[in-house]
């Protein structure tokens, strides 16, 4: 198995780590009250998913 001879400097660890960043979440609106809303979620203010009415929205 191998093991590393020197020990790896803040740098090089560094850079390898440049590129997790967190990105931000895709948001859509809703067709119906045009409030943003997450992908394959149900609209929170007027309850709606896909058209239908599943869930009792904060209009109501």
């Amino acid at each position: 198995m191998g093991v590393p001879k020197k020990r790896t400097s803040r740098q090089k660890r560094d850079q390898r780590r440049a590129h997790w960043k967190a990105t931000a979440p895709n948001v859509g609106t809703c067709p119906n009250c045009g409030e943003p809303v997450l992908p394959h979620r149900a609209c929170p203010k007027c309850g709606q998913y896909r058209g239908k009415a599943v869930q009792k929205g904060t209009e109501d």
